[in-house]
């Protein structure tokens, strides 16, 4: 028998090594082409551009204009850890909304076919908890990831819809049935607990008006619901006075 305390030194593992290669490429220079990391890691262009491809389908990545980037995914484990990222929105703009909200409110971005929560403010324990310890969440499952679905075109969705397993049908057929009330009210809701915790959540756009983000808030069913539409508002006013800032926030998330 192996005595469990002995110490194993640890070894390279090829595969391992390319992948966490490109993260570290892409963080210390992003905007990197795919010619660029083929050139810096040496390697085959057929097996770097798999794993870029892999990376991006996972959110650990994402491409503009040919070039990568750092993707969502990697900014979801600063939630997990109990960190939060720079960029959209400042951490004081979520804690006034949870204040005025006297909710938890959450920050998700959509990764692959997932929703990552990126940052917080206030408590629920029951999300608080689960964004910690898993960060993806199916997009059906959830208020943000309804909201982000219901802004992409037809076509985009049609796809999404059609790779569901026949498990998620149901969640299909419910979206399907709120989609264009979604899209006209640009709020979304998700019911969940038993029917004990309720959550709203809008788009938040970048300066190209382009869906970047979900903000969502989320409590308990009872203090909430009779609420609803004062919170659609407040949301919707929120992301609305974002948006029109000019400069860049300070204290950045």
């Amino acid at each position: 028998m192996h005595d469990l305390k002995t110490t194993r030194v640890p070894h390279p593992h090829r595969t391992v090594d390319r992948v966490t290669r490109i993260l570290e490429e892409v963080l210390y220079n992003p905007g990197l082409a795919l010619a660029d990391l083929v050139r810096v890691m040496d390697a085959p262009k057929s097996s770097v551009h798999g794993f870029l491809r892999g990376l991006l389908a996972k959110g650990w990545l994402y491409e503009e204009q040919h070039r990568f980037y750092l993707g969502p995914a990697v900014y979801g484990l600063t939630l997990a850890s109990g960190n939060v990222r720079a960029g959209l929105v400042t951490q004081s703009d979520l804690l006034a909304l949870h204040e005025q909200a006297g909710a938890a409110v959450f920050l998700g971005v959509h990764a692959g076919d997932d929703l990552i929560y990126v940052a917080d403010a206030g408590s629920d324990h029951i999300v608080g908890f689960e964004a910690r310890t898993s960060i993806r969440r199916r997009l059906l499952v959830t208020a943000g990831g309804k909201a982000l679905l219901a802004t992409r075109s037809d076509a985009e969705l049609d796809a999404y819809l059609r790779r569901r397993q026949l498990e998620e049908r149901p969640l299909v057929e419910a979206f399907l049935s709120e989609r264009d009330d979604i899209r006209k009210k640009r709020i979304a809701i998700n019911i969940r607990e038993s029917g004990s915790r309720f959550a709203i959540a809008t788009t938040i756009p970048n300066r190209d008006g382009q869906p970047a983000a979900a903000l969502t808030i989320v409590g308990r069913s009872r203090e909430m619901q009779p609420r609803q539409r004062e919170l659609e508002a407040l949301l919707i006013d929120c992301v609305d006075a974002w948006a029109s800032r000019t400069g860049v926030a300070r204290e950045a998330i």
